[in-house]
């Protein structure tokens, strides 16, 4: 059998986690999907909270169709909005709205204790290192 690299095996491994725990994560917050939670984050730390779909694509790790196929439902619901840059019509951002924002709220705090149940901090002793490495990675939370 031909070896692995260890590369390869931690990669694999995080993928597995990731999806079980996604897959988990979307069936318990009150119909907010890991997608949508995390869109409305990356909203919520931006500037004025708004951002162009680009950047928000590029955050997410997505084409700009596949993030706009998530949050057109998101809009529709009244989660997010969209506005026009005032020195620039060509120029959209979606933005959190008041809604939005009570949402996220009340999800952080689950949130945060749902992946503290994933990844206890005395399990993780170079949890800062991990993160760090995520993000020299390509991730884009600091």
């Amino acid at each position: 059998m031909q070896s692995v690299s260890l590369s390869l095996k931690v990669f694999i491994n995080l993928f597995k986690i990731l999806t079980e725990n996604s897959r988990r994560f979307n069936g318990g917050l009150d119909g907010l999907g890991f997608n949508e939670f995390v869109i409305l984050l990356h909203i919520n730390q931006s500037p004025d909270k708004k951002i162009r779909r680009i950047d928000l694509a590029e955050k997410m790790g997505l084409t700009a169709s596949g993030v706009t196929r998530i949050l057109a439902p998101m809009e529709k619901i009244g989660l997010i909005k969209k506005e026009t840059a005032q020195r620039d019509a060509r120029v959209s951002f979606v933005a959190i709205t008041p809604a939005g924002q009570r949402n996220l709220t009340e999800t952080l705090e689950k949130t945060q204790l749902f992946f503290e149940e994933i990844f206890p901090p005395e399990k993780l002793k170079n949890i800062k290192d991990l993160s760090a490495l995520l993000v020299e990675l390509g991730g884009s939370i600091k």
